[in-house]
Parts: structure tokens; C-alpha cells; sequence
């Protein structure tokens, strides 16, 4: 009994944090989600119904999930076998390679977009070429509101399957091998498999954050409802003039982009307890 009751003690002292941490622990806390729950402190709740069921929403709503899919779907295409690359590849200049990839990561969204308009604008280095030869303008259209969505969201995903390709044992890459599986039958059902809880995390963060792109979806697709006028470029412009509705659009953003988030990791990405 002695010796449970220490173990208890022990256990429980184990668990409390000290003073010097767990006061800017909470300041943390608090500056991450008072700024939240400001948000349904001040929502026009008389009002919630019309403004949530309206048309303007609706519109931007649709936009923003079906560009983010979109966006989603290019990365994963395009971001699992660079991240496969990064992990795997036995390539020169891997690590330069790598922090190319991951320049988006910390590039103002602005400058991003403005990247994207000198590389496939009309006037483009690449999109003078797709205008001239084939007719294709991507600025300002809803395929150049995706393609923005993507150059800032892949580097998520990408890191998020890289770090899983690290961690997974390649012994099984190596016995499926010598059993004469080929590289693409073995990625695809001994490696895909194994790391999949990252591309699901990965996929994850890569849609919440192409959800709530702004930055290079303004600079590179415009803002023309219906077309290009994704959420928070829907808030950006009630805010000027009906912050009520700025409120409401904001707080459909942030309840659908937890519900994803909470939904699936409970459902992937939890730890074993």
C-alpha cells in the first residue's frame, strides 16, 4: 500500500507544471482562443439565419470547399511522390531541394501570387505561352484560384509525408523486394499503407490551409463574385462595409475548419493511448 500511495505521489507531482510555465501557458492559451471566442461574443445572432442562408454565403462557401478540394487533389497528385522524392531520392542538393520546397511555408501569400502572375500570367514566362498556343488564360479565373491554393498549401502535405516516409521501417520496402514486387506495386501496397496516418494529416492541413488562403488567391485570380470570391475574400470586403456579415462568414470558416480537423484527427491521426 506504502509503495502504490508513493507511486501515486510520484505520478501526480510528475504531472503538475511549474509555476514559470504554466503561467505563459495559459497567456498562450488565452491568446489563441479569446481572439475565437470574440468572434461569437459579437455575431449578430438575430440576424445569424438570414445572413448564414443568403446568397452571397452560399456562393463563397461553395467556391472555397470546391477550390480546396481541388487544390487538395493537385497536391496529393503532384505532393506525395516529391515528398517520396525528398525522403527516398538519393539525389545532390537534397537539402536545398527540400528548402525550395518549403519557401511557401514561410513567403507572404502576396508575394506568392505576385510569383504566380510573372510565371502564368498572359504575359508570363510559361503563360504567354499557354495563352498563345493553346488559349489558356489561368489569372483571375476559378482555376487560378486553385492553382494559388495549391502553391501555398503542398508544402504542408509534403512535409507531412515526409517525416511518415522517415519514420516507416523500410524493411518491409526491402522483403517485398525480394519477393519480386516491382516499386510502384511496392509503394502502393506496403508503403502507402504504412504511411498513410501522415498523408492524412497532411492532406488535412493542406485543405484547412487552402481554405483560408488569401494572400496569392487576391493577387493572382482577383476578387470577381462568383468566380474567384473565396470565404475570406468574402470577409475582406464585408468587413468594409458590414462587419455583422464579416462575422457570420468568419464563423462559418472557423466551425467548418474545426469540424474537419477535430473530426478527422479523432478519427486518424490520435495517438494510441
Amino acid at each position: 500500500m506504502t509503495t502504490r500511495s508513493a507511486g501515486r505521489r510520484r505520478a501526480r507531482r510528475r504531472g503538475r507544471l511549474p509555476l514559470v510555465l504554466a503561467v505563459p501557458a495559459l497567456i498562450g492559451l488565452a491568446f489563441l482562443v479569446v481572439p475565437l471566442a470574440g468572434l461569437l461574443v459579437r455575431a449578430p445572432w438575430s440576424t445569424l439565419a438570414d445572413q448564414l442562408f443568403s446568397e452571397e454565403v452560399g456562393q463563397a462557401l461553395l467556391l472555397s470547399v470546391v477550390c480546396a478540394s481541388l487544390a487538395t487533389l493537385v497536391c496529393l497528385v503532384l505532393g506525395v511522390p516529391l515528398a517520396w522524392l525528398l525522403a527516398r531520392g538519393d539525389l545532390p542538393g537534397r537539402g536545398v531541394l527540400r528548402a525550395l520546397v518549403t519557401v511557401p511555408l514561410v513567403l507572404p501569400p502576396v508575394v506568392g501570387g505576385v510569383a504566380l502572375l510573372l510565371v502564368l500570367g498572359r504575359r508570363g514566362i510559361i503563360g504567354q505561352h499557354l495563352d498563345a498556343w493553346f488559349g489558356i488564360s489561368l489569372p483571375f479565373t476559378t482555376a487560378g484560384v486553385v492553382i494559388a491554393e495549391a502553391f501555398v498549401a503542398m508544402p504542408f502535405l509534403v512535409i507531412a509525408v515526409e517525416g511518415a516516409l522517415r519514420g516507416a521501417d523500410p524493411r518491409y520496402e526491402e522483403a517485398a523486394a525480394t519477393l519480386g514486387a516491382s516499386r510502384w506495386l511496392t509503394f502502393r501496397r506496403v508503403t502507402l499503407p504504412a504511411i498513410a496516418p501522415g498523408v492524412v494529416a497532411g492532406t488535412v492541413l493542406c485543405w484547412a490551409r487552402a481554405l483560408g488562403e488569401f494572400g496569392a488567391t487576391i493577387t493572382f485570380a482577383g476578387n470577381f463574385p462568383g468566380k474567384t470570391t473565396t470565404m475570406p475574400l468574402a470577409v475582406y470586403l464585408a468587413l468594409e462595409t458590414d462587419p455583422g456579415a464579416a462575422i457570420v462568414l468568419s464563423i462559418v470558416l472557423l466551425l467548418l475548419s474545426v469540424t474537419v480537423l477535430v473530426s478527422l484527427r479523432d478519427r486518424w491521426i490520435s495517438s494510441p493511448a
